[in-house]
């Protein structure tokens, strides 16, 4: 007899380990200079991830400095007086570890994962990069070009990356997310070290951060380290800096993005509120249902109805981010088959869209969707860095990481009617913006 093993049947499995955000031990700290720590135990494995988190992103940036927050991601692996250098890469790669950095709309983090007997290595690190990294204007120059070049090589010479980057653009009026990640090419081309210093000098400090440590740990002892690292630290003033709420839309707006490309695409953005600006808290919850039933594996509607059913559609994708500081999109992404255009498939997305909202979704699609978030969350726990991870996002877009935890209640108590009524309130033509990446022979190109 095979065994035959369900998405329900791991559910149950692992809710029966006890791996949840409750079960974790998890700590919190603050240091007298306003540093936050978090510290989750989970002794599965004899490993830790530490994780720095600053509240600062592309949403903070104003026309004239985009990208300066990515810029500083870059800078800070360029070393220190007293770990010149790639000390710092070099040492967490002898010892057995891995690092990284990245960079968002709302926050910009860096994380190493290493064995647990090498925590405090990890801190000194950090901690003297907090306020001591080389800025000098050639190394500065350098840097500036690598990032000028990594823009042209992921968002310019990538047709479906630039046109989402133009479909934002449009799609939000005066949020500031309707920025770049990687700024604006003329921002990246004429910025200067003192403004990415300054910039550095503002925001990376202890009053502007958050260390999340994850993994084979006493919190007792991560404490001391911390403290021991980063309270001599100095504060820095933290300019108060309001989200950014979405004028309300006034009417379709539609946008041509000409590329040389292989295949067209499709983007169809609504604005929606996320769970820190929404006015009814149920909406949200509600949208990342609708966002599963729309597409959510194989048995979701646009594989279902667009990609087989109508075959309209070579791929169909929904996209919601809930976790953000400021009003967001609802995001459709779709390639029409070769046989189809785009009208048509524009057509077939809006006939999904007006199914929702003139019918209510079945018991078992509303249940399928809530499995799916809920095996989703339990899963990520097998991951120190992914717990870190969503720790120290919740925190960064001022949110409580308990947040988890409450949301997937939330999730479970999500009715039809909800999902139905929200897909009236939210997906309307007013505030619908259409993006449309249309191929062209590479000889049309300009130079």
């Amino acid at each position: 007899m095979r065994l035959r093993i369900t998405i329900f049947t791991l559910l149950c499995l692992i809710w029966t380990t006890g791996l949840t955000q409750q079960s974790l031990p998890t700590t919190e700290y603050t240091l007298s200079n306003g540093l936050k720590l978090i510290v989750r135990e989970d002794h599965r494995a004899p490993i830790v991830t530490v994780q720095i988190w600053y509240k600062v992103g592309s949403s903070y940036e104003h026309t004239g400095i985009t990208g300066v927050s990515h810029i500083l991601e870059h800078m800070l692996f360029k070393g220190t007086t007293k770990h010149p250098d790639s000390t710092f890469l070099d040492t967490i790669t002898k010892l057995g570890g891995s690092l990284n950095a990245f960079t968002s709309y709302d926050y910009t983090g860096y994380y190493q994962s290493l064995p647990k007997d090498q925590l405090a290595i990890a801190l000194e690190l950090e901690a003297d990069r907090m306020r001591n990294i080389n800025f000098g204007e050639e190394v500065f120059e350098t840097e500036l070009q690598v990032i000028i070049e990594e823009r042209r090589l992921r968002i310019d010479d990538v047709p479906d990356s630039l046109a989402y980057e133009r479909f934002e653009a449009v799609a939000l009026t005066n949020s500031t997310y309707r920025h770049p990640i990687i700024g604006w090419p003329d921002d990246l081309k004429n910025a200067t070290r003192q403004e990415s210093y300054d910039w550095y000098k503002m925001w990376y400090a202890p009053n502007n951060a958050t260390v999340v440590v994850v993994g084979d740990v006493d919190p007792q002892e991560v404490e001391k380290y911390t403290k021991k690292y980063f309270s001599n630290i100095k504060t820095s003033d933290i300019p108060v800096v309001f989200p950014q709420q979405e004028v309300v839309s006034l009417g379709e707006k539609r946008i041509e993005v000409k590329r040389p490309a292989k295949l067209p695409k499709l983007y169809m953005g609504f604005p929606v509120p996320v769970l820190l600006t929404a006015e009814d808290k149920s909406d949200i919850p509600a949208l990342t249902v609708l966002a599963s039933i729309l597409d959510g594996g194989q048995s979701a509607r646009f594989a279902k109805n667009l990609v087989r059913g109508q075959a309209v559609a070579a791929s169909g994708s929904a996209g919601y981010m809930p976790m953000m500081r400021q009003d967001h999109l609802f995001v459709i992404e779709a390639i029409p088959k070769q046989d189809k255009t785009i009208k048509e498939l524009e057509s077939a997305i809006w006939q999904e869209i007006v199914a929702l909202q003139e019918t209510t979704v079945s018991r078992q699609e509303l249940a399928r969707a809530k499995t799916q978030f809920k095996a989703s969350d339990i899963f990520k726990k097998d991951s120190i860095s992914t717990q870190a991870w969503e720790i120290g996002a919740l925190e960064s877009v001022g949110l409580p990481w308990q947040t988890s935890d409450e949301f997937l209640e939330d999730i479970d108590k999500v009715t039809a009617k909800q999902v139905q009524a929200v897909a009236q309130k939210y997906f309307s033509r007013d505030s619908l913006t259409v993006a449309v990446l249309q191929p062209i022979a590479m000889q049309n190109e300009e130079s």
